[in-house]
């Protein structure tokens, strides 16, 4: 069984930056993919990055060059650095572990997520 837990949303100006983490509470953490999703009001749950056990990653096009997906297998928790936030980035954020289709809402474990809102 795996716990996971977000931290770091907040409410944020355009423009600036949040850094998420997803602390992992299994002794699988590094060899788990481990993902981050959000879903705004009224809009279904959508894929943002993918982390494969370490360096190989995987970044939604509405983010690309503005989020950055990581890990520290060390402290068993993945990380998403979103700069440059806009108001559409507006949403909650979770994150997922060892998925079965990862750019689909199909993931083994999630968390309970985390707010995430930016301000215009």
């Amino acid at each position: 069984q795996v716990q996971l837990v977000e931290s770091g949303g907040g409410l944020v100006q355009a423009g600036g930056s949040l850094r998420l983490s997803c602390a992992h509470s299994g002794r699988t953490f590094s060899t788990d993919a481990m993902g981050w999703f959000r879903q705004a009001p009224g809009k279904e749950r959508e894929f943002v990055a993918i982390n494969w056990r370490g360096t190989i990653t995987d970044v939604a096009d509405s983010v690309k060059g503005r989020f950055t997906i990581s890990r520290d297998n060390a402290k068993n928790t993945l990380y998403l650095q979103m700069n440059s936030l806009k108001p559409e980035d507006t949403a909650v954020y979770y994150c997922g572990a060892r998925p079965r289709n990862y750019r689909r809402n199909d993931y083994e474990y999630w968390g309970q997520g985390t707010q995430v809102t930016v301000s215009s």
